[in-house]
């Protein structure tokens, strides 16, 4: 495998961009890995190595960068509740995300071991609405995304998840717990009737037992046998849209 962390510059800035690829068989298919609230953290670029093992191109940028911060201390992830941890979340909008999505796709466009083809993008916690929202601006690149337990999924705004999907030219995949406040089972279900009423190519999968941060090694929701299930899915996503 091949790593490395690098500056891309964007809109506002330069956001620290972690990316993992394969040493052979190249340009690979390129996924974008949005961060969760607690920020960029080993464990992370752990995940982002395991999808890039399986042949992808993964770029995970650090959407706190505006802010300052590169990486939080255990301290300040270590509750999900922390103040610190939603001052930074609730300072990002679709928008901004949007446009730093838009310098990662520039950046990986000039890297040869990025495959120019269809892409990929997966959003966990607060990045799901970022992944289906990437989906639906750049409908010709991305053909395929998925939120895990992703939150805000359903809201009143014109860029909300439920709405923009169906400008969305990607198969969708949105994976839910059942224990989850962020996202309860009402919003769940709201969210399923909207896609099929729009007639949206998605599947919403209810995690049964899980709890909202499921697919995290080092957080205290963790559970295996979910967590597996979630990477199954995904890299059958990605087969099946990105080869």
């Amino acid at each position: 495998m091949i790593e490395q962390t690098v500056e891309i510059a964007t809109e506002d800035g330069a956001t620290t961009t972690f990316i993992v690829h394969p040493e052979r068989g190249g340009p690979h298919p390129l996924i974008i890995f949005y961060m969760d609230a607690p920020a960029i953290r080993e464990e992370l670029r752990d995940m982002a190595r395991r999808l890039a093992s399986c042949g992808y191109y993964v770029m995970l940028p650090n959407l706190y960068y505006r802010a300052g911060v590169l990486e939080m201390t255990a301290e300040d992830r270590a509750d999900p509740e922390h103040k610190r941890v939603f001052e930074l979340m609730n300072a990002l909008t679709i928008p901004l995300v949007m446009d730093d999505t838009d310098a990662l796709l520039a950046y990986a466009d000039k890297d040869p071991a990025a495959s120019k083809g269809k892409a990929g993008c997966v959003g966990y916690c607060m990045s799901g609405q970022f992944a289906i929202n990437a989906a639906a601006r750049h409908p010709g690149r991305i053909a395929a995304a998925a939120s895990i337990y992703g939150t805000f999924l359903v809201t009143d705004k014109g860029d909300s998840p439920h709405i923009v999907a169906s400008r969305a030219e990607a198969e969708l995949y949105f994976a839910c717990a059942e224990i989850d406040r962020w996202a309860p089972l009402e919003v769940v279900q709201a969210l399923d009737v909207a896609l099929k009423a729009g007639d949206v190519r998605a599947e919403v999968e209810l995690y049964r037992g899980a709890q909202h941060g499921f697919a995290f090694p080092q957080r205290a929701a963790y559970d295996k046998p979910s967590a597996e299930r979630h990477w199954e899915r995904l890299v059958a996503l990605y087969r099946r849209n990105l080869g």
